[in-house]
């Protein structure tokens, strides 16, 4: 009697061993189909959340930031035109950066000031009429420090030197940014 073999098994009357690896096969193939399309599922629901979760303008002109899972409120910007990822922080005097972003913003040597940062008091430098844009909100002639540690390379701190110049409102998770009359 000839054997005719699918997938390494025999198609005549099977073993108990291979009706048995059979069911584990069918059981693996299972939860795996069953894995990914729960990870399709998570990762469709992960992309619209982190597309609701970016800063956008109303047409009245006010930039809504809505608070990011670490609890923050970050958005796009740049410094002297170079791209930052700011860390807005009401708490903060200046717009702040680090030694490393200024170099790629080719900013000019400051003013040697001292900062004062909530791991105490450290050297650093103030440079004067930089632009700073943060959304479409620009500010041309904004004070910058230098100096700041702490935050991945491309961060930045949006401080209240930007931030004066606008109506903030906390609602919730969103930050408003308002353009003032």
């Amino acid at each position: 009697m000839a054997l005719v073999w699918v997938c390494g098994v025999s198609m005549s009357k099977p073993t108990l061993q291979q009706t048995t690896r059979l069911g584990a096969l069918a059981i693996t193939a299972v939860w795996l189909a069953v894995a990914a399309v729960l990870y399709l599922v998570f990762d469709r629901i992960e992309q619209n959340r982190q597309a609701s979760l970016k800063p956008y303008a109303l047409s009245s002109g006010d930039l809504v930031i809505p608070r990011q899972r670490d609890g923050h409120f970050h958005v796009e910007g740049e410094v002297n035109r170079q791209p930052v990822t700011f860390l807005v922080d009401t708490g903060a005097s200046h717009v702040s950066v680090s030694q490393a972003l200024a170099q790629q913003a080719g900013l000019p040597s400051g003013q040697d000031i001292t900062l004062h940062t909530a791991n105490g008091q450290r050297p650093g430098q103030l440079v004067r009429n930089v632009p700073v844009r943060a959304g479409h909100l620009v500010l041309n002639d904004a004070g910058v420090t230098v100096g700041l540690n702490g935050l991945r390379p491309e961060q930045a701190l949006l401080g209240q030197n930007f931030l004066k110049h606008f109506d903030v409102e906390i609602r919730r998770d969103e930050m408003i940014l308002r353009q003032r009359p």
